[in-house]
């Protein structure tokens, strides 16, 4: 009995691969995307390749939801009213097929983060404070009032944060901009997450202003720095021409869009100056060898 046993099993687990193999995925949306605070109304909505019998939506460590849905509609719509701290966290959705009755693969995951106005907001400074020229490093400063958190660096014009951090003890962060471009400038805030609530966030605090002076370039040699769009991550290139070209890539998974720039240092240093070996993303170092 037991290979007839194990053969069932073995069989029923080929079946649902099978079923799942010839199943679309869903896709999963947030509708407003973000800027949500607790107490706001969100719409989690589910897009299907074609009319199905049953969604589902499952909350990562929390609660399953179900609906049936009309055959006219390409998607399954689930709304929060007046959102809750319980509600913040990681989504998938889930679709079964009427004829067949085969279930699909989840949906790949989608985070619904909360800002909660509880929290402070946090602190943000520049050193230095004043106008600064081309090449310059620049630290921006962030600090709350002593919560173990991430701390999530905002640029003015860019959709999502330009850089993470996990604060030091005692509720703080440094971000350091070495050798500014005329890109780096523009407004800047901040807001952090706590470490205990990783989809709740804290209000956005002050802002700051980086203004970059750019710096002329010596005569006979062309400025080596490339004006680029606001946004948001960094790719080094290298002049060298033993490692000429990109590498190394973005520095954020999650932000969609890119700008180059070519960072020409001294061998053996990431100090922005002179022509040389190594190559920089930052804000971090990398050399080519």
């Amino acid at each position: 009995m037991a290979p007839v046993a194990l053969a069932l099993i073995l069989g029923w687990w080929l079946v649902a691969v099978i079923r799942a193999q010839h199943l679309p995925r869903p896709s999963l949306w947030l509708h407003p995307s973000q800027g949500v605070s607790v107490g706001d109304n969100v719409t989690l909505r589910c897009h299907l390749p074609w009319p199905v019998a049953w969604v589902w939506l499952y909350q990562e460590g929390g609660w399953t939801y179900s609906k049936s849905k009309d055959k006219q509609q390409d998607a399954a719509e689930f709304s929060f009213i007046s959102t809750s701290r319980e509600h913040a966290g990681t989504y998938r959705c889930q679709y079964r097929e009427p004829e067949s009755a085969k279930i699909s693969e989840q949906s790949d995951p989608v985070q619904l983060v909360l800002t909660d106005h509880s929290f402070p907001p946090p602190g943000i400074s520049l050193r230095p404070e004043e106008r600064v020229g081309t090449g310059t490093n620049v630290t921006i400063h962030l600090w709350n009032k002593g919560f173990e958190a991430t701390f999530l660096l905002h640029k003015d014009g860019c959709s999502a944060p330009v850089q993470h951090q996990d604060s030091s003890w005692g509720g703080a962060a440094n971000f350091t901009v070495f050798g500014v471009a005329p890109a780096d400038a523009g407004t800047y805030w901040c807001s952090y997450r706590p470490w205990h609530y990783p989809h709740l966030s804290s209000p956005l605090g002050d802002s700051v202003m980086l203004e970059v002076t750019p710096t002329p370039a010596p005569p006979g040699k062309s400025d080596p720095f490339f004006q680029c769009t606001p946004c948001c991550g960094w790719v080094a290139v290298s002049l060298h021409p033993v490692c000429m070209g990109v590498v190394a890539g973005n520095r954020n998974n999650q932000t969609p869009h890119r700008c180059q720039r070519i960072v020409p240092c001294k061998s053996g240093d990431s100090t922005g100056e002179g022509l040389g070996r190594c190559t920089r993303l930052w804000p971090w170092s990398l050399l080519c060898h």
